[in-house]
């Protein structure tokens, strides 16, 4: 495992080594004391997720308030997509900021998510799958949600014809969210 920080403060890249042979490929998707030395702290997964989606699903941009913020490590063991997040740490110099990353059965890479950004994603592949592991546990009294077209946001999603769930086609517009963090 090779971690890499990103433009955003917290937000690590982590590329795996995959071993091929005949047989097919084994590689090591976490190491908790690697994960914990380059972060600088312990932390516990306590739940994980999976989604599947068709290709051009945009889901996003979701969050959890405190106290039921989550980190999250997010890969995608089959497909392809760009996963997005926003800064939403009100404190932080890269507030409303985003970074974009390719995660893909094929290149491995992994995105570790602090607490205190909104995260989504859109397939570029059919049946994409996300997996990604948690910090603390979804509680729906907590979720939030900011507009993933936001023109204030400038997310280039890189799909012409995006499809939304109605959820997510009325989400809070950046300009006029408040955040907790």
């Amino acid at each position: 495992m090779k971690f890499e920080s990103t433009s955003i403060e917290g937000l690590v890249v982590i590329h795996t080594k995959k071993f091929n042979d005949e047989r097919g490929y084994f590689f090591e998707s976490f190491h908790k004391a690697k994960f914990d030395e380059y972060i600088g702290y312990s932390l516990d997964f306590v739940q994980e997720n999976e989604s599947l989606s068709i290709k051009n699903v945009v889901r996003g941009l979701h969050f959890q308030n405190p106290p039921y913020a989550q980190g999250k490590l997010v890969r995608v063991p089959f497909g392809k997509v760009i996963d997005v997040v926003v800064d939403i740490r009100k404190n932080s110099p890269t507030f409303g900021k985003h970074f974009s990353i390719e995660l893909s059965d094929e290149n491995g890479l992994q995105l570790w998510i602090p607490e205190g950004f909104a995260h989504g994603f859109v397939s570029l592949e059919e049946n994409s799958i996300l997996s990604y592991k948690c910090t603390n546990y979804y509680n729906k009294e907590s979720e939030g949600a900011i507009l993933w077209n936001d023109t204030d946001l400038g997310i280039d999603w890189k799909v012409k014809s995006p499809i939304i769930s109605e959820k997510d086609q009325i989400a809070t517009e950046f300009s006029k969210f408040a955040t907790q963090f």
